[in-house]
């Protein structure tokens, strides 16, 4: 005789407490206390404490000041876009990675579109988001010229903007103190040159992102000016700024055909404007053989650059990061805020810290 089939239940206990709580509290139609709660739901009361701070974080529920729960509307779920700069660009996806995850934990419903490091896409992602009616939208998009454009369409709707790095017109502002990180990346250099060269240094090139507007290209004014506080005596003239867009194969090219010009043994301080670009110049430099005399600084600090300072003989000796992980939370934070009508600073910086090719070495650094 065959035995008869047991069923299966897929069931979530914790989840299933949860709901017990949610009921509870339905059927009560008043406030209970937490030894009420646990009293009545045989749920052990620390279960019972964490369930109801959880819901009470995410709305569902509301803390009288006696200290009872109650169960509140649940209002409706916010809605953010977010338009990243490029897929294809590693800070820009570590952003939309922590921006995600933020999201997720605060029950946030997050719209993401890719620009593309196209101005075209990105007006086209600013029109989708006001067609998809969302509550607030993140911008990080890098041609400064189309901001006013963006801005416009977002404004018009009267929805809510945050851009990141790059200003835009009736948007609260997020990202680096850009001259800051230049001027740290520059004090890199310099050390670099007079530690290892004895102060002899030929040319100091700024790898830029000139579509990005003055706001960006500000790092590099920051890191010549870097240069120049522990580099005084090296004349005006040398100091040059390439357009690298912020890409390797562009900053490759740049850099490529400067090196054509000049001899092998010119040593070279390199501020790069992203770690892209960074990447760009030691491609070029180690297809030309000149790494004993290049020293780069990028910004980012993206993994590819971390493993590569690494390296002893690494043309890269620096990075400044970002600190990309903080970007989510944060973001996440200033937008709520925003939409609850709370004053908020224009100008929102991220912390940053410069990061040297011998911190990664020594294990200063967390891989």
């Amino acid at each position: 005789m065959s035995r008869p089939k047991i069923k299966r239940l897929y069931l979530i206990p914790i989840l299933s407490k949860a709901l017990d709580i949610l009921e509870l509290l339905e059927a009560e139609k008043k406030p209970l206390t937490l030894e009420l709660i646990y009293q009545r739901s045989a749920i052990s009361k620390t279960s019972v404490y964490r369930i109801l701070k959880t819901f009470v974080h995410r709305g569902y529920v509301a803390q009288t000041q006696d200290g009872a729960y109650r169960l509140v509307s649940r209002p409706k779920k916010m809605r953010f876009g977010f338009a990243g700069q490029s897929a294809e660009l590693p800070f820009s996806e570590a952003v939309t990675r922590s921006l995600r995850a933020a999201a997720s934990s605060s029950g946030i419903e997050l719209v993401i579109r890719d620009n593309r490091y196209e101005a075209e896409t990105a007006i086209n992602n600013a029109n989708e988001f006001v067609a998809e009616g969302v509550d607030l939208v993140i911008e990080f998009q890098i041609e400064e010229h189309v901001a006013p454009a963006i801005a416009h369409i977002i404004a018009r709707a009267g929805i809510p903007l945050i851009a990141i790095d790059i200003p835009h017109p009736h948007a609260t502002y997020f990202g680096v103190d850009n001259y800051q990180v230049g001027f740290e990346a520059g004090e890199i250099l310099a050390q670099h040159a007079i530690s290892k060269w004895k102060s002899k240094v030929d040319w100091i090139i700024g790898l830029d992102v000139a579509e990005a507007g003055a706001f960006v290209q500000s790092r590099i004014n920051g890191a010549f000016v870097g240069v120049r506080s522990l580099l005084p005596d090296i004349p005006a003239d040398c100091y040059i700024r390439l357009d690298g867009r912020g890409l390797r194969e562009t900053s490759a090219r740049v850099l490529g055909d400067f090196f054509k010009r000049h001899p092998r043994n010119d040593r070279l301080l390199i501020a790069a404007a992203t770690d892209t670009s960074a990447l760009g110049a030691l491609q070029i430099a180690r297809q030309t053989q000149r790494e004993k005399n290049v020293a780069i600084v990028g910004q980012d600090f993206i993994p590819e650059v971390m493993e590569e300072m690494k390296d002893p003989a690494s043309p890269i000796i620096g990075s400044i990061s970002h600190e990309v992980h903080t970007y989510g939370p944060r973001l996440i934070q200033l937008g709520v805020a925003i939409l609850r009508g709370h004053a908020v600073p224009p100008y929102n910086y991220v912390q940053h810290r410069a990061v040297t090719a011998a911190m990664v070495r020594q294990g200063e650094v967390e891989t």
